[in-house]
């Protein structure tokens, strides 16, 4: 288990793992950061990778249980530490996580379920406007399709009729 079950600082926001991976293993973060690693949803990703690579190197430097981390990516029963995964909506769909920026104040309770960036919902609502979806090297293909059909993680994240949460299905699965 946890020692603590409550964490609160700043966000340190990264696009992809590999972008996070890389300041991890420079040490271009501080003790008390809240590490966000989104666009590793679902749609984002797109798929669903696991960040282990992440929170392995967080705890070879012994800064796992000093730093939290919160992805709309996946987690296994490897990961240890003040880990959230699976966040949804993710980033890829225009989520909360996809507004947080660098310096957000990032507040978890685990023992009351929540997690919270501490802005008003006037500034949310002036940065949900503001958001446009991230671009990729993913313009066409199968990959492409699967990003643009694929439903959110709480639903399976499958790509077929049913699986965006649709009201009305024309199969019969």
């Amino acid at each position: 288990g946890l020692a603590r079950l409550q964490f609160r600082g700043p966000a340190r926001c990264f696009d992809t793992e590999e972008a996070c991976l890389d300041a991890v293993l420079a040490g271009a973060f501080d003790e008390g950061d809240v590490l966000i690693i989104r666009y590793e949803g679902p749609r984002g990703g797109p798929g669903m990778r696991e960040m282990l690579s992440t929170t392995s190197a967080l705890y070879g430097q012994g800064m796992g249980e000093k730093v939290a981390l919160i992805t709309d990516g996946r987690f296994s029963g490897a990961t240890r530490g003040f880990c959230i995964g699976h966040v949804g909506p993710e980033a890829g769909a225009g989520g909360p996580i996809a507004l947080v920026r660098d310096g957000d104040m990032i507040a978890i309770d685990a023992a009351a379920g929540t997690l919270d960036v501490e802005l008003d919902a006037a500034e949310l609502e002036a940065r949900r406007k503001a958001w446009k979806p991230r671009t990729t090297d993913y313009n066409s293909g199968v990959i492409w399709k699967y990003a643009q059909t694929v439903g959110p993680a709480r639903l399976g994240a499958v790509s077929h009729p049913g699986g965006g949460g649709e009201t009305h299905v024309f199969a019969d699965l």
